[in-house]
């Protein structure tokens, strides 16, 4: 079999997000035949997505029903304007931002659950503890080991769970306020990405402060985010700030994967009864206002802040209804990654940031 015919074998694959088979999508950058093997470079961008799994597996399945042995690797083609020699982070494929627009709507909660999520699922994960003011993802992970520093005095960072950790909790006392002004924070976000030996991740989850200040400008000015998760409560106050959240990448070009809707609906151990403490449904509503996708609901689960305190996420308990409801979540973000790495090579769009249909 010639790779014209390997070609036309895999228009029968379909891409079930994007609605059509993968040849016609332009997923397939390169087919190779020699003898019985073939090997083919296809255009996913989100490593262990559930979506891109599939596609690879219904790939393997075909050709081997043909006698033959796929061989599969994937690439995305360069294309943003910070793909350059001096790119930032270049061994990280994507890099994810968590954000909220103001404190106390589970922001954190949500990043670390992520990042372990999606360490379990099998990739290759760093999270980035951004919140400059109010570190608190070690805490979040029980991780009290310090960096260690090279020769070159760039910092190795610890891990947990499989998930390299970075945050300025490490580099101060446990007590200590951090008073900084614009100048300071951006050193300080720039010193904890590009001096760290990150090594080759899949995808860097990074913990932003809530609001919309100095670190989120930083971030989104000299890293190449892929996109955005925007954290709320279901209750209209957080919503309120969700919008100023959605509008700041809006302004800077930046996909939001979706949004996360957390402290929903809280099931009473003692009663039975399930309680809407902050409302109900306000997050998928506000998705469907925008045209965002709804990554899902976490439920208003004590156990999420026992997890919390204690640094166990509670999206590795298989047992908890909270921790599917955490796992849900992280599939949806790897699928939505996934989504804008494939439609901006489909439709092209090497040099501009794809939108994300829902």
């Amino acid at each position: 079999m010639d790779e014209a015919a390997v070609r036309d074998r895999l228009r029968s694959v379909e891409d079930p997000e994007l609605g059509d088979d993968i040849v016609s999508l332009g997923l397939i950058n390169e087919i190779t035949v020699e003898g019985d093997t073939v090997d083919i470079d296809l255009a996913l961008g989100a490593p262990y997505s559930p979506t891109e799994s599939d596609i690879a597996a219904e790939i393997r399945r075909l050709l081997e029903g043909e006698g033959l042995e796929p061989d599969l690797s994937a690439s995305i083609p360069d294309r943003d304007d910070f793909e350059t020699d001096e790119q930032v982070l270049p061994n990280v494929k994507n890099i994810i931002a968590v954000a909220s627009g103001k404190g106390g709507v589970g922001k954190s909660t949500v990043a670390v659950n992520l990042a372990a999520g999606l360490s379990q699922l099998g990739a290759r994960v760093g999270l980035f503890d951004a919140d400059i003011y109010g570190p608190n993802v070690p805490r979040m992970v029980d991780a009290d080991e310090p960096p260690m520093a090279t020769e070159d005095e760039t910092l190795v960072p610890p891990e947990k769970y499989g998930v390299k950790l970075m945050s300025m909790a490490f580099l101060t006392g446990k007590d200590d306020p951090v008073i900084w002004r614009g100048p300071m924070v951006h050193k300080v976000i720039t010193q904890l990405t590009e001096d760290v030996e990150w090594g080759h991740l899949d995808y860097l989850v990074v913990d932003l402060p809530p609001g919309t200040g100095d670190t989120q400008l930083t971030m989104l000015q000299t890293m190449p985010v892929t996109g955005a998760v925007i954290v709320t409560t279901p209750q209209d106050v957080a919503l309120d700030d969700a919008r100023k959240g959605l509008e700041m990448f809006a302004k800077h070009d930046t996909v939001v994967l979706g949004i996360a809707e957390n402290m929903s609906t809280f099931a009473c151990p003692d009663c039975g009864g399930e309680h809407d403490i902050f409302g109900s449904g306000g997050g998928e509503e506000f998705a469907e206002t925008h045209d965002m996708p709804f990554l899902g609901s976490i439920p208003l689960d004590p156990a999420v802040r026992e997890g919390g305190d204690g640094g166990q996420p509670t999206v590795l308990d298989d047992d908890s209804e909270t921790g599917d409801a955490l796992r849900t979540l992280t599939q949806n973000v790897a699928n939505n990654t996934g989504i804008v790495h494939r439609q901006g090579v489909s439709q092209g769009r090497q040099h501009d940031t794809p939108s994300l249909d829902q």
